[in-house]
């Protein structure tokens, strides 16, 4: 429920570590495979849940652009929290408020699966 997510949150959020590269791709795919074999099992018993918490523009868009289109399908949601005064255009431009996301090769998501929120806007 959300008070795990919120206990899960408190329990990491001392552990996080920035760096760089900024790749989403390998652990949206690495979410993408627990929610592929959770949907093999029959059950629609889990939804998973992806908080990205970045400080930086993201260097493997087109791979997260993938990654993304192909999580659309699963029971995922990816939520990324821009934390410091970088451009997050790239990171804006995941989010599909605006417009339907679509991978390099114009496959577009199944439904929008990302939600972005600049920290600055809220810190206050």
């Amino acid at each position: 429920g959300i008070q795990g997510i919120v206990d899960a949150y408190r329990q990491m959020l001392p552990q996080i570590r920035l760096c760089r590269p900024t790749s989403f791709s390998p652990i949206i795919n690495h979410m993408e495979r627990f929610a592929a074999h959770s949907l093999q099992q029959g059950t629609a018993a889990q939804y998973f849940i992806l908080l990205i918490i970045t400080d930086g523009e993201i260097t493997d868009l087109d791979q997260t652009r993938q990654a993304i289109v192909n999580a659309s399908k699963l029971p995922i949601f990816i939520i990324i929290v821009g934390v410091g005064e970088a451009n997050f255009k790239t990171v804006e431009f995941l989010d599909g408020d605006s417009s339907v996301l679509k991978s390099v090769t114009g496959q577009p998501a199944a439904r929008d699966i990302v939600q972005f929120m600049p920290f600055r806007q809220f810190k206050n």
